[in-house]
């Protein structure tokens, strides 16, 4: 069975390049009819936090990306741990020792620092000399015996090379002459990523490892690992770094990176997931806005590039639009509700009792919706009783000076005798009564919609006059005629 697995480290937020590896190895998993694991790699105690864990945990829910196998999925989760697995770890260690296939190294930080600085100097790469390797059990034991403090190093082959047989990049060959016998356990005994990483893939029955392209240099040390260990080397598939606009690597300097961070800015689970699956991948069909289903039907590695993706923020506020106007009304009116609440628009009984006048107010800004926090910002008028008129709004007040009370004067009479509510009726007596009036219909329409709302844009000018209601339309123009 195909089994796949995530596996981020919990020490801060669950970035956006992340993300992306998450969805490509459950759209995989999906695809194949297999199984997508989360494992928290929490061996760096120094920096993970139980606040981060819980962060990217609700970010994978968040996005649709819920996990087979992995923290919360079985009575004891203990497996999905490293911290729980140190005991593990020290047991294939040791059988390593055991098996002639490691060792113990005696080498002080200091000594190797001095070596590596050496290099440095002589402008070439440090690689360390396996001395400790040629140490005697005899003098193993004596160094112990003395109390020094020790790493564990991996044997690794001298001659020949290792082959990364990578599902996106073809073959990646490295020679065992430029790798060095790694540490696989620290001098305070704690194992360093390549070596838990492997066990843990193993152990788990991981049969592809889909990771970012940053990963592969660690590949062929991780190979070394498996075969040490006697393990089957799982396939590898190393997809491409996720670029901002100048070609480097995304970063925070490029923008917000943390993924719940982008569902607090407005944007909708289905609209990230989509763009998500585009960062270094293209369907077949074309087609740009896919559901998880159809990304589920449609994905294969052999369409996923070897080149860098670079993020579009832009591209992404697309397809959000267009997400947004696929919903119905009552699925998006739920979610600007929560907005609306939080922006001090109306109150939380307020979205119950009003519930028909906010559906109103979605239908009419669906189409020009971007992002669902600008609900607020692109309605206020509709909310509060005064309004405040923008600088292009007041540009074409004082433009239309010598006309615009005739158009208030006009309007107030069609109001206070029509009301809002019949809206082709008060169309129908706008145009008539303004032409009557001799006030063409380039002035009154932006007049108007001005005096309603302090914009130049907005929505139709008669649903703007409909929603705004009798009253406010009343005492707004009346406020400015004195």
């Amino acid at each position: 069975m195909i089994k796949v697995r995530f596996a981020p480290s919990p020490t801060g937020y669950l970035h956006i390049g992340g993300a992306r590896t998450a969805l490509f190895n459950y759209l995989f998993a999906k695809r194949q009819g297999g199984v997508f694991v989360l494992r928290i790699e929490d061996t760096d105690k120094e920096r993970s936090t139980k606040e981060s864990e819980q962060e990217i945990l609700d970010s994978l829910k968040w996005l649709g990306l819920d996990w087979d196998e992995g923290p919360g999925k079985s009575a004891d989760d203990s497996m999905y741990y490293q911290t729980k697995r140190l005991d593990v770890y020290h047991k294939h260690a040791e059988k390593l020792i055991a098996d002639g296939k490691a060792y113990k190294c005696f080498c002080t930080k200091e000594e190797l620092d001095a070596e590596r600085k050496k290099a440095e100097a002589e402008k070439r790469a440090f690689k360390y000399d396996s001395r400790c390797a040629l140490l005697t059990p005899e003098q193993v034991k004596a160094n112990e015996a003395a109390g020094k403090t020790y790493t564990v190093r991996l044997k690794v082959p001298k001659d020949g090379e290792v082959i990364v047989e990578d599902m996106i990049r073809g073959d990646v060959r490295t020679a065992n002459s430029v790798l060095d016998d790694m540490i696989i356990l620290r001098a305070d005994g704690m194992p360093i990523y390549n070596f838990v990483v492997v066990v843990d893939d193993a152990d788990m029955g991981i049969t592809h490892v889909i990771r970012g392209e940053d990963h592969l240099s660690n590949t062929p040390k991780q190979i070394h690992m498996y075969k040490a260990l006697g393990y089957q080397v799982p396939k590898f598939a190393h997809i491409p770094l996720i670029l901002g606009r100048d070609k480097s690597k995304l970063s925070k300097r490029h923008g917000e990176t943390a993924v719940l961070n982008y569902r607090k800015m407005g944007y909708l689970k289905e609209a990230m997931v989509n763009y998500l699956a585009f960062l270094g991948w293209s369907p077949e069909s074309g087609k740009d806005i896919m559901t998880m289903e159809e990304l589920i039907s449609e994905f294969d590695l052999t369409r996923v590039h070897k080149a860098g993706a670079m993020f579009d923020d832009q591209k992404l506020q697309w397809i959000n639009g267009m997400y947004i106007r696929k919903k119905s009304i009552d699925e998006l009116t739920d979610l600007c509700i929560p907005q609306l609440i939080n922006d001090g628009y109306i109150t939380e009984a307020e979205a119950v009792s009003k519930r028909d006048y906010l559906k109103k107010v979605v239908v009419v800004q669906q189409e020009k919706l971007k992002l669902i926090n600008e609900i607020g910002a692109l309605s206020s008028y509709f909310f509060k009783d005064d309004v405040e008129m923008q600088p292009e709004a007041q540009k074409v007040w004082e433009k239309n000076a010598e006309e615009r009370v005739k158009v208030l004067e006009v309007l107030l009479k069609i109001v206070e005798e029509e009301g809002t509510e019949d809206k082709p009726k008060v169309e129908e007596r706008v145009r008539v009564d303004m032409e009557a009036a001799g006030i063409k219909s380039k002035v009154y329409m932006h007049v108007i919609r001005v005096a309603l709302s302090g914009a130049t844009q907005g929505p139709g000018l008669f649903d703007l006059i409909e929603i705004v209601g009798k009253d406010r339309c009343i005492k707004r123009i009346k406020k400015l005629m004195v």
